[in-house]
C-alpha cells in the first residue's frame, strides 16, 4: 500500500472508531424518553442525562488541557483507554441505578469521550500536512451522521428496546477501543512532546492567532448544538402552527437537516484547503447566521421554503466546524497542539450547554418558537468577525499552505 493510500485508510479507520465510541453520547437522544417513563424522571433529571455527558466532556477536555495529556501520552493508547471507559460507564444504565447514579455515569462517559475526540483531531493531523482541512472535514462529517442517526431511529419507529440501544452503543465503544489500540498510530508528521506545565494554558490564551481561531469556534458552537438540539421541537411547533412540513414527520426532517451537514463538513474541508480557512469559515457563518434569521420568516410557510432554508442551514452550520481545529493544529506551538485542541473544545462545549439552555427560555420570553433561533445569530456574527481578523494577521499565512 502506498503512503497516499495508507493515510486515507487510516482516516477511514479513525472516522469509524470515533463514531463508534461516540455512539455512547448519541444513544442518549434515542433512549431518554423510555428512561424518563420507566424511571419516572422529572424534566430536569431527564435533561441531565444528556447534559451530564456534555458537562463531563467539558470537565475532561479542560482537565486534559491543563495536564497536557494529549501532548504527553501516546494518542492511540489514550484513545483506546478512554473509549473502553466510555463503554463501561454507559453499561451502568443497564442496572437501572436511579437518577443520581445514572447522571454520574453519564458524566463519566463525557469525561471519557474527551479522551477520544480532541486527540483524534491531533492524530489525524499527524497523517495530513496537506489536505488537512478535507481530512478533518471528513471526520466531522462522520460525526454529523452519527449525531443524526437517533432521529432516523425515531422517525422510522423501530421500537427497539432501550437496553438493546445501550448495550449496542457500549459494544461499539469497545470495538473502537480495539481499533485505537491495534490499528491506529501517529503518522509521519508527529508533533513535539510536552511535559506537565500548568502555565501552558496561559500560553495558549496569550497566543492571539490561536485565540482568534478559538473565538471563531466559540461563535460557531453557540449556534451548532443549540440548532441541532432544538430543531425537532422547532419544526414540531411550525407543524402545529399549520405548516404542513414533511406531512408532520418532523423527526425525519430533523434527520435530514442534521445528516446533510455531512456534505457541508466534507465540502467545507475541500474548500478550505483551496481558498483558505478564514475565507471558508467566515462565509459559512455568514450563511448559517442568515438561515437562523430566515427560518422564522417561513415558520408558517410556504413549507418548501421552510425546508429549503432548514437544509441550507444544516449544510452551512457545520461546514466550518473542522476548520477551527485544523487552524489550531497549524497555528499553535507544536508541543501544545493537543492541549490547545482540548482547550478549544472544552470551552466550546461549555458554551453549547448555555446556548441549549437559553433557546427555549428566550422563545418563551418572546411569545413562542417562531423567532427563538434569533438568539443564535450573534454566535456566527462574532465568529465570522474573529476569522476575518485572523485573516488580516500575518500568522494566517501558516494556514492551509498560505491560503488564508
Amino acid at each position: 500500500m502506498s503512503g497516499e493510500e495508507r493515510r486515507w485508510s487510516f482516516l477511514a479507520l479513525a472516522c469509524l472508531a470515533v463514531v463508534l465510541s461516540l455512539t455512547t453520547w448519541f444513544s442518549a437522544t434515542a433512549v431518554i424518553p423510555e428512561l424518563k417513563a420507566r424511571w419516572q424522571l422529572g424534566a430536569a433529571a431527564a435533561a441531565w442525562l444528556t447534559n451530564g455527558v456534555q458537562a463531563g466532556f467539558v470537565f475532561g477536555a479542560l482537565a486534559s488541557s491543563i495536564l497536557g495529556l494529549p501532548d504527553r501520552w501516546r494518542l492511540n493508547r489514550m484513545m483506546a483507554g478512554a473509549a473502553a471507559l466510555a463503554g463501561a460507564a454507559n453499561l451502568v444504565l443497564l442496572i437501572e441505578p436511579g437518577a443520581v447514579v445514572a447522571i454520574l455515569a453519564r458524566f463519566v462517559t463525557g469525561i471519557a469521550l474527551a479522551g477520544v475526540y480532541p486527540p483524534a483531531i491531533k492524530l489525524m493531523a499527524t497523517w495530513f500536512r496537506k489536505e488537512r482541512g478535507l481530512a478533518l472535514g471528513l471526520l466531522i462529517a462522520a460525526l454529523t451522521l452519527g449525531s443524526a442517526l437517533p432521529h432516523l431511529v425515531r422517525a422510522i419507529g423501530a421500537g427497539i428496546d432501550w437496553r438493546v440501544v445501550v448495550s449496542a452503543s457500549s459494544l461499539c465503544a469497545f470495538v473502537s477501543a480495539a481499533i485505537f489500540a491495534h490499528a491506529l498510530h501517529e503518522g509521519p508528521f508527529p508533533f513535539a512532546r510536552s511535559v506537565v506545565d500548568p502555565r501552558q494554558v496561559g500560553a495558549i490564551i496569550r497566543d492571539r492567532p490561536v485565540m482568534l481561531a478559538n473565538l471563531g469556534y466559540f461563535g460557531h458552537m453557540w449556534e451548532l448544538y443549540a440548532m441541532w438540539g432544538w430543531f425537532l421541537a422547532y419544526a414540531g411547533a411550525a407543524f402545529a402552527a399549520g405548516n404542513p412540513i414533511f406531512s408532520g414527520n418532523v423527526s425525519l426532517l430533523t434527520f435530514a437537516v442534521i445528516a446533510v451537514g455531512a456534505l457541508g463538513a466534507a465540502g467545507g474541508g475541500l474548500m478550505a484547503d483551496r481558498v483558505g480557512r478564514c475565507n471558508t469559515t467566515a462565509l459559512s457563518m455568514a450563511l448559517s447566521g442568515a438561515c437562523a434569521l430566515l427560518i422564522g420568516v417561513f415558520f408558517d410557510g410556504p413549507s418548501w421554503l421552510f425546508v429549503a432554508v432548514a437544509l441550507v442551514w444544516g449544510v452551512s452550520v457545520v461546514a466550518d466546524s473542522a476548520q477551527f481545529s485544523a487552524a489550531v493544529t497549524e497555528l499553535a506551538e507544536p508541543h501544545l497542539v493537543g492541549s490547545a485542541l482540548a482547550f478549544q473544545m472544552g470551552i466550546g462545549f461549555a458554551i453549547t450547554i448555555v446556548a441549549i439552555w437559553m433557546v427555549p427560555l428566550f422563545g418563551g420570553a418572546i411569545g413562542g418558537w417562531r423567532w427563538a433561533f434569533l438568539l443564535l445569530v450573534p454566535g456566527p456574527a462574532i465568529g465570522a468577525a474573529a476569522m476575518l481578523a485572523l485573516r488580516a494577521d500575518r500568522s494566517a499565512l501558516k494556514l492551509a499552505g498560505g491560503r488564508r
